[in-house]
C-alpha cells in the first residue's frame, strides 16, 4: 500500500528570469540547496552567485519546499546578488531578525507582566470583595437591628438594648428643613375649634397631619405666633421635626404628645389663664407639653437605671428620660429652620429655655410627691404675681396634662390603658429576661386593668386635680368628676373580676374534691 508521500504532487512554481517566464517543478524532498541549484540551472545563473526570490509586491519568498505555489500571472522574480548587495541584504535581514527577536522577547515579558498583574489584581479584587462583604454584612446587621427594635417597640417583643434613638453626633434624626413643609393645611371647622378646648376631645379620630394642623392652630389662637414673632413656616417645620422625633411606642408616641398638648390648651381656656398668666407663660406651657416626651424609648427611668443604659450613665441616674427629652427639644430648636424662638431676645430666650426645662423635668413621677406638696402649701394663698407660685402652678399643670387620660370619656380613655399596659409588659418581660427587678404594676402575671387603674386614680390623679380645683373650681365638673366616675367604673370591674375569680376557684376545688371521692 502506498503512503501519503507517494501521492504527494510535485510543487510547481513560475519564475521571471530576465523577463522570461520559467516553469520549475520540484518535490517536497528537495532541500533549500537543491532548490537554489534548480533555480540557478533554470535561469542560467552561476551556482556561486547568491540569489533571492521575490513576489510581485517585492516581498522575499523563502526558497524551501514550504514556499507557496504561484501561477503564470503571479511570477516569482529571481534576482542575483552582487557581494555588496548580499552584505546589505544580510545586514537588513539580520536587523529584521533582531527586531523580531526583540519584539518576541518584549512580548514574552509583557505576557509575564500581564500574568503577574492579573494575579495581583485577582488577589486585590478578592480582598476588596471580602472586605466589601464585611461592610455589607455590618450595614445589614445595623438595618436588621433597627428593624428589630422598631418591631419590638410596636409589637411588645423583647428589646436588645435601650439606646438613645437620637444621636447627638450623627444628626440623622434632627435634619434641617429648608423647604416649606408639605403636610396639608386643614381648615378646622367651628365645631372642631370648640372641641379642641375641652377634655372630651376624641384624640383617636385624627391622623398625624391633622394633629399637626391642630397644634399649629393652638399656637396661632393663643397669640403665641404674634407674641414671639414666629415665622409661620418655621412653626410648621418645628412641628414636623417634633413629630419625627417621637418613636412608634405603644403609649409614649406622637399621639400622646398631642393628647398632653391638647389638654394643656383645654386647661388654659377652661381656667382662663390668659387673664392670669403672661403670653410668655402660655408659650412655655404649650412648648413644654409638645416636647415633654421627645424620643421616649418606651422603657421608664427605673429600667434605665437598673439596666445601666447609656441614658442613665449620661445623666447620672437623675431623671435620665426627662433630661433626654429636654436635650432633644433644644437640639431641634438649635436648627435655624426649626427655631420658633429665633426672634426672641437672647436674655428672654435664656429664661424661656430654663422654664421649659423645669416643666419637662417635673414630669418625672419620682418627683410627684415633692411637687404636689409644694403646690399644696401655696394654693390656699396663691399669688399670681409671685414667680415661685406661678412656676409651681405650671409644674403641676404639665403633670396634670401628662397623666390626664382618665379625665377623658371612657371610650377615649380606656384604649390608652391598653397601650400603657402593653408598654409596661414589654418592659417587665425584658426585665425578667435580664434578671432585673420587676414592678408589680407592670407584671403581666399580676396586674389587671382595674387593679392598674384604681390605685392610680384614687391616690395620684384625684388628689392632684382636687388640689388644682381649689384654685380653679370650674374644673370640678369637667375634669374632677370624670375621674371619680372612672374610679367607680374600675372598682365595679374589679368586683366582677373578683367574683369570677372566686367562682372559678370554687369550681376548681369542687372538681378536685370530686376526684378524691372517687
Amino acid at each position: 500500500m502506498g503512503s501519503s508521500s507517494s501521492s504527494f504532487a510535485p510543487k510547481t512554481i513560475y519564475l521571471d528570469v530576465d523577463g522570461k517566464v520559467q516553469k520549475v517543478v520540484f518535490s517536497r524532498h528537495c532541500s533549500p540547496c537543491d532548490i537554489k541549484e534548480l533555480l540557478c540551472t533554470s535561469s542560467n545563473i552561476p551556482r556561486t552567485t547568491a540569489i533571492m526570490m521575490v513576489d510581485p509586491e517585492g516581498a522575499l519568498v523563502s526558497m524551501d519546499p514550504t514556499m507557496p505555489t504561484n501561477s503564470p500571472n503571479s511570477l516569482y522574480k529571481v534576482v542575483p546578488l552582487s557581494t555588496g548587495q548580499l552584505g546589505e541584504k544580510e545586514d537588513m535581514f539580520q536587523n529584521v531578525l533582531s527586531q523580531v527577536a526583540e519584539q518576541f522577547s518584549r512580548a514574552f515579558r509583557i505576557n509575564e507582566l500581564k500574568t503577574e498583574v492579573t494575579n495581583r489584581l485577582a488577589m486585590l479584587e478578592k480582598r476588596v470583595e471580602l472586605e466589601g462583604l464585611k461592610v455589607v454584612e455590618i450595614e445589614k446587621c445595623k438595618n436588621d437591628l433597627k428593624k428589630l427594635r422598631d418591631e419590638m417597640a410596636s409589637r411588645g417583643g423583647a428589646r436588645v438594648n435601650c439606646p438613645c434613638k437620637y444621636n447627638f453626633d450623627d444628626g440623622k434624626k434632627v435634619t434641617p428643613r429648608r423647604d416649606v413643609p408639605n403636610y396639608p393645611k386643614y381648615t378646622l371647622s367651628q365645631e372642631t375649634v370648640e372641641a379642641l378646648k375641652k377634655p372630651t376631645f376624641d384624640v383617636w379620630h385624627w391622623e398625624h397631619n391633622e394633629m399637626l394642623s391642630c397644634l399649629e392652630y393652638m399656637y396661632h389662637d393663643l397669640g403665641l405666633v404674634k407674641e414671639f414673632n414666629m415665622n409661620p413656616i418655621t412653626l410648621k417645620r418645628w412641628l414636623l421635626a417634633i413629630q419625627e422625633n417621637y418613636r412608634n411606642n405603644p403609649f409614649h408616641n406622637f399621639r400622646h404628645c398631642f393628647c398632653v398638648s391638647q389638654m394643656m390648651y383645654g386647661m388654659i381656656n377652661l381656667c382662663n389663664l390668659q387673664e392670669k398668666l403672661t403670653l410668655t407663660d402660655m408659650g412655655i406651657l404649650m412648648t413644654a407639653a409638645v416636647c415633654h416626651d421627645l424620643d421616649h424609648p418606651g422603657y421608664n427611668n427605673t429600667y434605665q437605671i437598673n439596666a445601666r443604659t447609656e441614658l442613665a450613665v449620661r445623666y447620672n441616674d437623675i431623671s435620665p428620660l426627662e433630661n433626654h427629652h429636654c436635650a432633644v427639644a433644644f437640639q431641634i430648636l438649635s436648627l435655624p429652620e426649626c427655631n420658633i424662638f429665633a426672634n426672641v431676645d437672647p436674655e428672654a430666650f435664656k429664661q424661656i429655655r430654663q422654664a421649659i426645662i423645669t416643666l419637662i423635668l417635673a414630669t418625672d413621677m419620682a418627683r410627684h410627691g415633692e411637687i404636689l406638696d409644694s403646690f399644696k402649701q401655696k394654693v390656699d394663698n396663691f399669688d399670681f404675681t409671685n414667680e415661685e407660685h406661678v412656676t409651681c402652678l405650671k409644674m403641676v399643670m404639665i403633670k396634670c396634662c401628662d397623666i390626664s387620660n382618665e379625665v377623658r370619656p371612657t371610650e377615649v380613655a380606656e384604649p390608652w390603658v391598653d397601650c400603657l399596659l402593653e408598654e409596661y409588659f414589654m418592659q417587665s418581660d425584658r426585665e425578667k429576661s435580664e434578671g432585673l427587678p420587676v414592678a408589680p404594676f407592670m407584671d403581666r402575671d399580676k396586674v389587671t386593668k382595674p387593679t392598674a387603674q384604681i390605685g392610680f386614680i384614687k391616690f395620684v390623679l384625684i388628689p392632684m386635680f382636687e388640689t388644682v380645683m381649689k384654685l380653679f373650681p370650674q374644673i370640678e365638673e369637667i375634669m374632677v368628676q370624670p375621674l371619680r366616675d372612672s374610679r367607680d367604673h374600675y372598682e365595679e370591674l374589679k368586683q366582677i373580676d373578683d367574683a369570677m375569680t372566686e367562682a372559678q376557684k370554687k369550681k376548681t376545688e369542687s372538681i378536685s374534691l370530686g376526684g378524691k371521692k372517687k
